[in-house]
């Protein structure tokens, strides 16, 4: 009788444009979506591989993304000194788990990101320029964020001001002003021109 025997547990790691930020690639998908865990209350409710990161001293934040988990690290921390230990520490986890996140996340951050939604339609929120400019966030600026480990999402557009929501290794990134500025405020002024800067909002 043959037994199955699951692939092993491949990880390399990524920079990220945030020198506080890596990127952990594994070969396994580890959830369909984004799932940001920035408090350790947020992870113990919804995912059992955030809540065991944050038992690791140096662990600050944890974004999931398909097959990556970047790790948010503490400022008083030295990479050289983290990255191999937080990367032996994923793989075992990954190897003896199979829950990275729970069922039902999904469906409350759809339902807190349709409340935030619903507060910007009663605030007079223009709705087809809305929807273009998050379309335009969602086909152009996204894959490149997560391609760095992060996150945007459109929050609101109102009097010419377009607020997003950077999660991941694009929260509290140095480089992500200059992102926002030169390269996504940029593309929307020519395609949007009713739209005259993007700022960064906290989640």
């Amino acid at each position: 009788m043959s037994t199955i025997t699951k692939p092993p547990v491949l990880i390399y790691t990524e920079q990220t444009p945030n020198p506080e930020s890596l990127k952990y690639v594994t070969n396994k998908m580890l959830f369909r979506g984004t799932a940001e865990f920035d408090t350790q209350e947020l992870a113990t409710t919804w995912s059992p591989l955030a809540e065991a990161l944050y038992e690791l001293p140096f662990v600050k934040s944890v974004y999931i993304c398909n097959n990556f988990v970047t790790i948010t690290k503490e400022m008083n921390y030295q990479w050289e000194d983290i990255m191999l230990k937080a990367k032996e520490f994923i793989k075992s986890w990954l190897a003896e788990n199979e829950i990275v996140v729970k069922e039902g996340y999904e469906e409350v951050q759809e339902q807190m990101m349709a409340e935030r939604r619903a507060k910007l339609s009663e605030s007079g929120d223009l709705g087809e320029l809305s929807i273009r400019i998050k379309e335009l966030i969602d086909t152009y600026v996204k894959p490149a964020v997560e391609m760095d480990g992060g996150n945007i999402e459109f929050k609101s557009f109102q009097d010419g001001v377009v607020s997003v929501i950077l999660q991941g290794s694009c929260s509290g990134c140095p480089s992500s002003t200059v992102t926002l500025k030169a390269g996504i405020e940029g593309m929307l002024k020519r395609m949007v021109p009713e739209v005259t800067e993007v700022v960064q909002e906290m989640a």
